[in-house]
């Protein structure tokens, strides 16, 4: 294995690591996660692409008031989410939508709530130079970078040359965002059969199962659709629409992963639904019919209340405390 010094590298960083090491990144996940992963032929992950991703994800410097990080809006404890309906920006900015969590994205295809973006490194592109988000071009953000010799030398460590850009930039936090994989919950120990569940909680993933299976089925509780789940009657966010052009799409919106969804509340697309207790609520007895409404939710389950009990305990099953402790994904510089 090749080392690369980086005593003098980070001089001046409070680093824990005195070295970064290279070669191939090895993604470890569980067989029943599948393998229809999504990474481009030119943005291999790499060990060191995803320590500079890592730095990158974390780095105020980026944002326009030097403030505003990634991982400002994306917090490790919160399962990289950050506990708001709507985030913080520059500029005393608020985003448009919920911050969703970043978890399993490597068998992600289409980002954001309206998955306007195709990859991981379009995505990374427009907290960046949002005006509300992190506000500064990506050409701002490269001269920045470029004023610090350590940067230099590790984007040639990951690239070849010292050259930064915002290509590159962009490059190396999908390469972090691609690792952030989550498959040690309760509900992944169960699946291995080294967990068994409670009574509670078994009742649970039959409710699973029968009513929620449809959009969050699977090991990683999660495929890529989306569906208008009834929270308006006439949404006044147009969702996937505003691309499609289409009425039936008004108000549809990326399915999300559930996993870790114990800690990544407030839920939906605006945050509206501030506890698990009243998503249950929703589904159970508030679904609102409209022409958009995806049509297996034509109707309210009328779920009772040991019923929706159950389901939550399943719901909390899906916590990762190993995913939100991992030392990997936290700032390497504090």
């Amino acid at each position: 294995m090749v080392l690369f010094g980086a005593v003098v590298l980070f001089a001046g960083w409070n680093v824990v690591n005195d070295q970064v090491e290279t070669g191939a990144y090895p993604l470890v996940y569980p067989a029943n996660f599948g393998n229809r992963t999504f990474i481009p032929e030119d943005n291999l992950t790499t060990k060191e692409g995803v320590y500079l991703g890592r730095l990158l994800f974390y780095e105020g410097r980026l944002s326009a008031d030097n403030q505003v990080s990634c991982g400002s809006c994306h917090q490790q404890s919160r399962a990289f989410t950050d506990g708001k309906a709507l985030s913080d920006g520059v500029n005393k900015g608020i985003t448009d939508r919920n911050s969703m969590s970043l978890v399993n994205l490597l068998w992600n295809k289409r980002l954001f709530w309206d998955g306007r973006a195709e990859g991981l490194e379009k995505q990374a592109e427009f907290p960046l130079v949002h005006p509300r988000e992190m506000g500064q071009s990506l050409k701002v953000s490269a001269e920045k970078l470029n004023g610090d010799p350590n940067y230099r030398n590790l984007f040639k460590l990951v690239f070849g040359d010292d050259r930064i850009n915002g290509e590159r930039i962009v490059k190396a936090i999908a390469q972090f965002e691609r690792t952030l994989i989550s498959a040690d919950s309760k509900y992944d120990r169960y699946l291995r059969q080294e967990y068994q569940p409670e009574a509670e909680e078994l009742k649970g993933i039959a409710l699973f199962d029968k009513h929620c299976d449809r959009c969050h089925g699977g090991p990683k509780t999660y495929r890529e659709l989306f569906h208008n789940n009834g929270l308006d009657s006439l949404s006044a966010d147009k969702g996937i629409a505003a691309f499609t052009g289409l009425e039936t799409d008004r108000g549809r919106f990326k399915v999300p992963a559930l996993r870790n969804i114990e800690l990544t509340a407030p839920y939906m697309h605006d945050g509206r639904i501030k506890t698990l207790e009243e998503v249950m609520d929703h589904y159970s007895d508030n679904i609102k019919n409209s022409p958009a409404l995806s049509g297996f939710l034509q109707n309210n389950l009328n779920l009772l209340p040991q019923e929706k009990s159950e389901l939550i305990a399943f719901l909390k099953m899906l916590t990762d405390t190993a995913f939100i402790n991992n030392p990997k994904f936290a700032d390497p510089k504090q």
